[in-house]
């Protein structure tokens, strides 16, 4: 919507790129936040904390180095680059919000939805 770029094959494609990379990004933060809470017995907002703070250069890395590869595409220049353009565009557009997303959102949900399965099995063990 803010490049004026139509929805298209092209760009469904770079959205599904998108959704692959922010699932390995969130994927690898999750993982590494529950290796951090089993392993120096950590609560779960320190434990994402930890995560987030480990996890933010491989993740803004990873995403600026496809950002910068797709960047020409989105261009659209030379013959028959507009066709692609979309593709390009798609991929940068969702790869900024999916990097945001990674660091911030997913963080929060895992450390909200780990105090509510640890305050259930608290529950349940006082039974």
């Amino acid at each position: 919507m803010a490049t004026q770029t139509t929805i298209s094959v092209p760009a469904l494609m770079g959205a599904i790129m998108c959704i692959g990379v922010a699932t390995a990004n969130s994927i690898l933060m999750i993982t590494f936040a529950n290796d951090q809470r089993k392993e120096q017995n950590m609560n779960a907002r320190d434990a994402s904390l930890s995560a987030g703070l480990t996890r933010l250069r491989p993740v803004v890395m990873t995403a600026f180095a496809m950002i910068i590869g797709m960047l020409p595409m989105s261009l659209g220049l030379g013959e028959g680059g507009e066709q692609n353009a979309p593709l390009g565009r798609a991929v940068i557009g969702g790869l900024l919000m999916a990097t945001v997303s990674t660091l911030f959102f997913v963080p929060v949900v895992y450390s909200l939805m780990r105090r509510k399965t640890l305050s259930v099995t608290t529950v349940e063990e006082l039974r």
